[in-house]
């Protein structure tokens, strides 16, 4: 049973609140931290071996921590009710009151072109993870790893407390519900705070992946053994799709870099539309990219006009390699229908015209799949409506507190989920601390 509706006894201490925090990922670690700083006594239950499971891979495991820029900007990128909802939390704790946080404890970050930041190398996702188990352990925090939960402790619809696997019982004055979401299973998420919100007549908006890779089918213009080639600075655009396999409206697109994998594509790009091919699917399910966003098809055929005058005895294959990673050069000619051997003195107009348009819009594949267990942040979760963004305290049970990916936030590729973690669970830890107000 998911849920216990029965008396918790209470700690006798009425100065000092006794804070329970439930997960110990990015959300759960800002959120004890921050209670404890507030003054609670604050438990930590992480039910995997260590803390921090998730960060470990999160930006390929170099641990994209958040996103530079003013707070705005950085909600913005959100959708609009997301971002309505982040307003508070990302004026009461910033981008840079993390990184002061982090680089207080020696860790020194760099922020890319992008706006992205991360760790200076060789420091990595396991040095973020150290730091902030440092951080949670210096204020005070009891960390409890290996914590099975059978359950919470809800009565009169006011949380106080959590009962174990083995039967034993922790109450608290408040509760904090930094689960996670459901991608990555082995990392322990695995979507038991969702059963435990839906239980309790929270509205779970369907799941949905995002920052997730995409599956392609097997067709003539992606091959299993491309795994490992990678595009830089390219555009992926999803389109729909017919009955017959044609393309139709574009539905997003992503620039960045994009890698081939084994079952089909991942990377940035990837990452960047999966959201929206996942919510639209199958409509959106068509993968096509374009190899030189930077140049219009007059652009584009003008400098392969020039390379054929300029290389008149030099293949088409031997252009194609100078664009584009030597293993991808004849799947490219053979959607252009180009012959590979074919001289630049003799590659007749209408075929470089057709190899323009095959480098802007190279269709890959059609999507069989986004695996919602292999994305990075999962769309859907706890309907914003009903959590105080004041607080983060549910507007369902007083005393519960919901932070970090339960919600339902999925914001894209760059560092802006890790930052709506932190946001969020130092609002649920700071609110958690303070004493009740009286009504």
């Amino acid at each position: 049973m998911a849920w216990k509706r029965k008396e918790c006894s209470r700690v006798d201490d009425v100065t000092q609140r006794k804070v329970v925090v439930v997960g110990g990922g990015a959300a759960g670690m800002l959120a004890a931290w921050a209670a404890a700083q507030a003054g609670a006594h604050v438990t930590l239950l992480e039910k995997m071996e260590r803390l921090g499971t998730k960060i470990l891979i999160s930006g390929g495991g170099k641990c994209n921590l958040c996103h530079a820029g003013p707070m705005d900007d950085v909600r913005n990128k959100f959708r609009h009710n997301e971002a309505n909802f982040l307003r508070n939390a990302f004026r009461v704790f910033s981008n840079d009151d993390y990184l002061q946080l982090l680089t207080a404890k020696g860790l020194e970050v760099y922020t890319r072109p992008d706006g992205r930041i991360f760790p200076e190398p060789p420091a990595d996702a396991k040095d973020v993870v150290e730091v902030m188990e440092a951080i949670v352990r210096e204020a005070g925090v009891n960390i409890v790893l290996g914590a099975k939960i059978h359950g919470l402790l809800v009565t009169n619809d006011k949380a106080i407390g959590v009962e174990m696997d083995d039967g034993s019982r922790i109450g608290a004055d408040a509760l904090i519900i930094a689960v996670g979401g459901s991608s990555y299973p082995l990392t322990g998420c695995t979507g038991d705070g969702w059963k435990w919100m839906a239980s309790l007549g929270h509205t779970i908006v369907p799941l949905t992946a995002a920052l997730a890779p995409l599956y392609l089918e097997e067709s003539p213009n992606w091959a299993a053994d491309w795994s490992g080639v990678s595009l830089r600075d390219c555009v992926l655009r999803a389109r729909a799709v017919n009955a017959q396999g044609e393309k139709g409206k574009e539905r997003v697109r992503w620039r960045g870099d994009m890698l081939f994998t084994h079952k089909g594509i991942s990377g940035p790009v990837s990452l960047g539309v999966s959201r929206e091919i996942a919510e639209a699917w199958p409509d959106a399910s068509l993968a096509e990219v374009d190899l030189f966003p930077d140049m219009r098809e007059d652009e584009l055929r003008g400098e392969i006009d020039k390379w054929c005058l300029n290389y008149p005895r030099r293949s088409v294959g031997a252009l194609l390699e100078s664009v584009a990673p030597a293993r991808l050069a004849r799947p490219i000619a053979r959607v252009a229908m180009l012959d590979m051997e074919v001289k630049g003195s003799y590659f007749i107009a209408k075929a470089r015209q057709r190899l323009v348009v095959a480098l802007k819009g190279w269709v890959i594949g059609k999507v069989r799949a986004v695996p919602l267990e292999r994305g990075e942040v999962v769309a859907g979760g706890v309907a914003l409506a009903e959590v105080d963004n004041r607080t983060m305290m549910s507007r369902k049970v007083s005393g519960l507190y919901l932070c970090g990916e339960i919600l339902d936030i999925a914001g894209p590729v760059g560092g802006y989920n890790l930052q709506a973690a932190w946001s969020t669970g130092f609002v649920a830890g700071k609110a958690a601390a303070a004493p009740p107000r009286a009504d």
